[in-house]
């Protein structure tokens, strides 16, 4: 990724979609530098400060990396538009490589070319892991790098319209390839969001309700019909609680799991709380 960065960045040039691409590319390592930083202190034991442990490190980590998708998309859509209003025309004069003058719009192409391939291989093998360690912000990379080719091939497109005299593709690339970057920061932001506030489990990338925790909902309503089942998301973790009659016997995780059985490590604990009033 930090070798596609330099080659985005000397081919650039004037071109505003090269620009936005460019930006999109530095983007990408934000996702996996946090991943990195949340597993280290996802680690660590309960202190006396932090009683609970760092569970809910992985859920920050998704919201740091959700805003900073949000707010550099934003500000790419804005700048644009101001091309795009001011009728901004970029040049690519002819540059010498090799010995021979090219045009330069060719240099961008095959820049926006490498940038396609390793993204998209990075993506599809990434996103396998995430599902498996159910991590947002490891999804939210590697869904990000598997769209990499729409944003290549956005580029390629402004790049070639402006060869053939429509100044105006390349800006309108450059918001094309912005509205997808603040796109995947809104739904990003909207799951850390949920999580943070103690939200039912999601599933990876969505608002939608996971299937493994619908599952342990019913299981525990089926076990205790006379109370109050709630489940929160802790990062990648599910907390129950069952407020009600306090039982006899504590269920073990296999009693109340009835999702897949290698990703029973998801149910961290289930708290038995009476009830009151």
């Amino acid at each position: 990724m930090s070798s596609i960065i330099a080659v985005m960045w000397l081919a650039m040039g004037s071109s505003q979609a090269m620009k936005t691409a460019l930006v999109e590319d530095v983007l990408s390592l934000i996702p996996a530098v946090v991943f990195l930083v949340a597993l280290h202190f996802e680690g660590r034991k309960p202190t006396g400060a932090f009683p609970f442990g760092f569970d809910r490190v992985q859920s920050l980590s998704s919201l740091i990396a959700a805003v900073a998708l949000c707010g550099v998309g934003g500000i790419l859509i804005f700048d644009s538009v101001a091309s795009l209003l001011s009728q901004e025309h970029p040049t690519m004069p002819p540059v010498r490589l090799l010995g021979q003058e090219i045009w330069q719009g060719w240099v961008m192409i095959g820049g926006l070319l490498y940038s396609i391939v390793p993204p998209v291989i990075l993506g599809r093998l990434k996103q396998p892991i995430a599902r498996r360690l159910q991590d947002e912000v490891l999804d939210t990379d590697a869904m990000m790098q598997k769209a990499d080719w729409m944003t290549g091939l956005t580029g390629i497109i402004g790049v070639l319209g402006v060869g053939f005299g429509y100044w105006w593709t390349d800006a309108a690339a450059g918001a094309l390839i912005s509205i997808s970057i603040l796109k995947d920061g809104i739904t990003s932001l909207r799951v850390a969001t949920a999580e943070l506030v103690d939200g039912t489990p999601r599933r990876l990338g969505q608002i939608e309700l996971a299937e493994d925790a619908r599952k342990l909902r019913e299981a525990l309503v089926e076990l205790y019909p006379s109370s109050t089942v709630r489940l929160r998301a802790t990062g990648r973790y599910i907390h129950a609680e069952v407020c009600g009659p306090i039982p006899d016997r504590i269920p073990s995780r296999d009693e109340v799991w009835r999702g897949d059985p290698d990703r029973a490590w998801r149910l961290a604990q289930v708290s038995f709380v009476p009830q009151t009033g």
